[in-house]
């Protein structure tokens, strides 16, 4: 696939499908209402209207795509079923589509037919369809990959917008907004993507560096032996045995007038190994992603911050390979974490809760977070429980966790609750010379649920703020291609507190905000009487 740049657009342009591709994407019911004269633009008079209208017929009946001119325009219907459980924009099928229509080489065109509160994770869908890194030795992947060549040689998709019902256009500050969704998905995959011999713990602080540059913000780490210094017994035990040493990176985000604050934590494990207790040769391959927690909060962070967020927002990454070497952490180990909570080791490939128990404990104690979420690709148990689309999420708080539901359905980043029930799973963790081991007795015993608790024990099960927990092992890639998950399910989640209308408009209401809304109004009303 050739270097591909995306473009958004809120009105059809004129075109030539022989010159220039072009796909129209929608539920059956949609493309049902799109009128011949206002899609005609696409078609360069090569298709009359009654080969639209059959084919519109055709599709009402048939999930298969219809060509209308040769293979360069065709229409294709997204499924018409979809159950409450799957996102109602359909984006995994989106994202098919798109794969299935590429045209290589020719700049190209996708319509997507829609109601306005599906054109945001759609944008996200199209983007999954466009990985950025490749090493494969054509010349058109060697510019996917990111050489200098100028922007004239890469290739224009441009998305257009036939929304459905009676809707404002989208605005041109929305499609900016989606060209930078769309930017950080692709990013936050190419990341996850990049081997480790090219994206290890230092490249991954350049990475960083690049997005804190953009948004005018200067980056905090903590280094290799300082970690140790400063008591992150879980990041530098993890990481002490790699060449290139761990790290503790934090982005904040202050605006004026804050009143909350907010910190992502993620788990950037660069490379797992397993270390001592070490991987088999079937289970290796793929640890390259180990790191997506932390990179879907790069790109979440990096987004959230461009569309103007209202409220304190810190991005904390846990950075490590979990290496074999002579420094490597041994079961029978105990580590001090940054909690003051002591771990025996019992399995060395239990590493992620180790790093992202010091990062929460740190958004906690340093950053002093009201709301901490940690994302991350946690367990291989991930997929047994929630399947390979819907990441687990758990959380001690029912109106959070509702609202994360609901901002996997509407952002296409699908999430489902695992049981929060410390007194039923901690136990699993009982140790008779520490405060508790870091992995489990019994695996059959919910594990995801008690590998998030293990992060929470840091915090303290009494804790009074948010918590909530990601687990997106398996949503992290699709097939061998990393899909950038949790940029569209962070900024969907926090979007009441975007200036984005769009955004806003999708983003969960939660009850505990709109309690609170309301005292501050009663507060008001009482100061002006």
């Amino acid at each position: 696939m050739a270097a591909v740049k995306l473009k958004f657009s809120s009105a059809l342009s004129s075109s030539d499908p022989h010159a220039n591709p072009v796909v129209i994407i929608g539920i059956p019911k949609n493309l049902a209402k799109i009128n011949y004269h206002d899609i005609n633009v696409k078609f360069g008079a090569r298709v009359p209207e009654e080969i639209f209208s059959s084919a519109l017929n055709a599709v009402q009946s048939s999930p298969d795509v219809c060509p209308l001119y040769l293979n360069s325009a065709t229409l294709s219907p997204l499924p018409t079923k979809c159950s409450r459980h799957n996102a109602p924009s359909r984006s995994h099928a989106i994202t098919k589509c798109v794969r299935s229509a590429a045209v290589s080489g020719k700049d190209s065109f996708i319509v997507i037919a829609c109601e306005k509160h599906d054109v945001f994770p759609s944008a996200i869908a199209v983007a999954r369809a466009y990985p950025l890194y490749s090493k494969k030795t054509n010349l058109s992947n060697k510019l996917q990959a990111g050489s200098t060549s100028s922007e004239k040689s890469l290739i224009t998709v441009t998305v257009e917008y036939l929304l459905i019902g009676n809707t404002s256009p989208l605005t041109e500050d929305e499609c900016i907004m989606l060209e930078r969704a769309a930017e950080s998905v692709r990013t936050t995959a190419r990341i996850v993507d990049t081997p480790c011999n090219e994206m290890n713990t230092d490249h991954f602080l350049e990475e960083i560096s690049i997005v804190a540059k953009e948004l005018g913000i200067v980056p905090f780490v903590i280094r290799d032996k300082e970690l140790e210094n400063q008591g992150f017994g879980g990041i530098y035990g993890v990481g002490k045995a790699a060449l290139n040493p761990p790290a503790l990176a934090v982005l904040s985000h202050l605006p004026k007038g804050a009143t909350k604050t907010i910190a992502w934590v993620g788990k950037g494990i660069m490379y797992d190994t397993g270390g001592l207790s070490i991987k088999g040769k079937t289970a290796m391959p793929g640890m390259k992603r180990d790191c997506g927690g932390a990179s879907g909060i790069l790109g979440a962070f990096r987004l959230a911050v461009l569309t103007g967020f209202k409220e304190n927002l810190h991005a904390v990454f846990c950075l490590a390979e979990n290496s074999v070497g002579p420094l490597s952490t041994r079961p029978d180990d105990i580590h001090t974490l940054y909690s003051g909570r002591t771990v025996e080791i019992n399995n060395t490939d239990a590493e992620g809760r180790l790093v992202l128990a010091d990062g929460v404990f740190y958004a906690h104690k340093d950053l002093k977070a009201d709301i901490i979420l940690d994302m991350a690709t946690l367990t291989g148990g991930q997929s047994v429980a929630t399947g390979k689309q819907h990441a687990a999420v758990l959380t001690n708080n029912e109106h959070w966790e509702n609202a994360m539901v609901n901002a996997g359905l509407v952002s296409g980043d699908l999430t489902f609750p695992i049981p929060f029930c410390p007194e039923f799973h901690f136990s699993e963790f009982n140790s008779a010379v520490a405060d508790m081991k870091n992995s489990v007795a019994d695996r059959s015993n919910a594990l995801s649920s008690c590998a998030g608790l293990f992060i929470l024990a840091h915090l303290g099960f009494d804790y009074p703020g948010v918590w909530m927990h990601v687990d997106m092992a398996a949503p992290v890639h699709c097939g061998e291609r990393a899909t950038g998950y949790g940029v569209g399910f962070l900024v969907s989640l926090f979007g009441r507190y975007s200036n984005s209308a769009l955004l806003q408009s999708i983003g969960p209401i939660i009850d505990e905000d709109i309690a609170e809304d309301a005292r501050e109004n009663e507060k008001k009303k009482m100061r002006l009487n």
